[in-house]
């Protein structure tokens, strides 16, 4: 089982998905299926959000927890990161440095 260090940065994270997708036999899964099984927790994660803002919710559906929902959804992402080698962390800084020169008014 991968060991995520403590504090860690976020390229640990990347490569603990990395290491957990071999461990799961996850890691030749296609870029697509992981797209669409991203847009699923999203999905998930907006019905958790509807039931936690007094929204009605089928009675019958199952209702994750939002930090769960949130947590998959970043695994996805990592694991998308991951296929294209990019680094979450470098994208971050350089899309807000873009960002920082847009005008938001």
């Amino acid at each position: 089982m991968p060991i995520l260090k403590a504090n860690p940065q976020l390229v640990d994270f990347q490569n603990y998905v990395k290491e957990l997708e071999v461990e799961r036999g996850f890691s030749d899964q296609r870029v697509n299926d992981k797209c669409l099984l991203l847009g699923e927790e999203v999905g998930e994660l907006f019905k958790a959000v509807r039931k936690a803002e007094g929204i009605a919710v089928d009675p019958q559906s199952k209702v994750g927890d939002i930090g769960d929902e949130l947590a998959d959804i970043f695994i996805y992402l990592c694991s998308i990161a991951n296929r294209y080698q990019i680094d979450l962390e470098s994208a971050f800084v350089n899309k807000e440095q873009k960002n920082s020169q847009r005008t938001w008014s």
